[in-house]
């Protein structure tokens, strides 16, 4: 396992399903030693297994990388546990045998969401400066959809329900999942990496969304309190919550803790009502600000570029948004830290 307690606060570049060469070139290129890897294309229809996750930090080894963190399993390794239906306990076992696997593959961090309605946006193509195009979200045109029908807008789509889901149903099926989940990550020495729901309204698609406001989450961090336990701290997420207003409060509250484990560091214009995804500088919040934040409270984790403008000539992970957004975050740390 990586010791990840010696490190200082850096920057590091993520957010794709299969590692490649030229991948690991890239992020090596931009002065990244980390990476991390959301849903990775990996077999196994119900569960991860140890040889496949060992691969995948092997090849990071190669490149003298280190694949520092997983965000998310598939959906339906867990999507029974989130709407408390019936199979969820066979998820469970299907959840501890891969946490117990990312363990002992040498992943110091799995990073998780509790929203079984997805990620939503209205518009991926809305112009931002100088034309590159970014995501948005229009809250009066995501209510048009219905239960059942959510997939519509959403860009990371939750399964179809037939019925709705109150605020409080997630929470009691997310403290099942937890009760019994920590257990085996404090065992193996797991962290436990919480995102926000995006965008975190109240409901979406007839499910209600927990995690959007500070009272829920720090609802979890002190009802489930463990040292494996803390955020992946979405800036861009907190900035939608109230329009920038109160994400250094957010920062300063949870990094005194202890409890902010990894950044997604980007930003929004606007409030969750009706916002776009931007370039950092251009949005509700000051990054000198959020970042002179994370340094004051002794924040050591790892900082990623999420959502990236869609720069001329991009590809589908946006690379030339992403070195845009690598080498503003590096000289944000250096400054802070003169």
């Amino acid at each position: 396992m990586i010791d990840v307690t010696n490190l200082p606060m850096r920057v590091g570049l993520g957010q794709f399903q299969k590692v490649t060469e030229s991948r690991l070139r890239f992020i090596k290129q931009c002065g990244c030693d980390d990476f991390q890897i959301n849903t990775p294309a990996l077999p196994g229809k119900e569960r991860w297994e140890y040889e496949d996750l060992a691969t995948l930090v092997s090849q990071a080894e190669r490149a003298d990388l280190r694949l520092i963190a997983i965000e998310n399993v598939p959906r339906h390794f867990y999507d029974r546990i989130m709407l408390g239906q019936p199979g969820r306990e066979k998820q469970l076992d299907n959840m501890i045998w891969t946490v117990r696997n990312i363990a002992r593959a040498g992943i110091p961090y799995l990073g998780y969401n509790f929203m079984p309605g997805g990620v939503w946006r209205t518009s991926q193509d809305t112009p931002v400066r100088g034309g590159a195009l970014a995501t948005s979200f229009r809250l009066s045109t995501a209510r048009t959809v219905g239960a059942g029908n959510q997939a519509q807008y959403a860009i990371w789509a939750g399964a179809p329900t037939d019925r709705e889901y109150s605020e409080e149903e997630i929470w009691e099926n997310y403290s099942w999942f937890m009760e019994r989940i920590l257990p085996v990550c404090e065992e193996v020495g797991l962290r436990l990496a919480l995102h926000p729901d995006d965008p975190p309204v109240p409901t979406l698609g007839g499910i209600g969304r927990v995690f959007r406001n500070f009272d829920n989450f720090r609802r979890a961090m002190e009802t489930f309190d463990s040292p494996m336990h803390g955020l992946d701290f979405c800036h861009g997420c907190w900035s939608e919550m109230r329009a920038g207003k109160g994400v250094t409060d957010a920062i300063r509250y949870f990094g005194e803790r202890g409890k902010i484990f990894y950044v997604h560091f980007r930003d929004v214009q606007g409030p969750v009502e009706d916002f776009t995804e931007c370039y950092l500088g251009d949005g509700n919040c000051n990054p000198v600000e959020s970042i002179r934040a994370l340094k004051q409270v002794g924040f050591r984790g790892f900082v990623i570029p999420d959502h990236v403008p869609r720069m001329v000539g991009d590809g589908s992970w946006c690379h030339r948004g992403r070195a845009w957004t690598v080498g503003y975050i590096q000289a944000l740390i250096a400054a802070v830290a003169a």
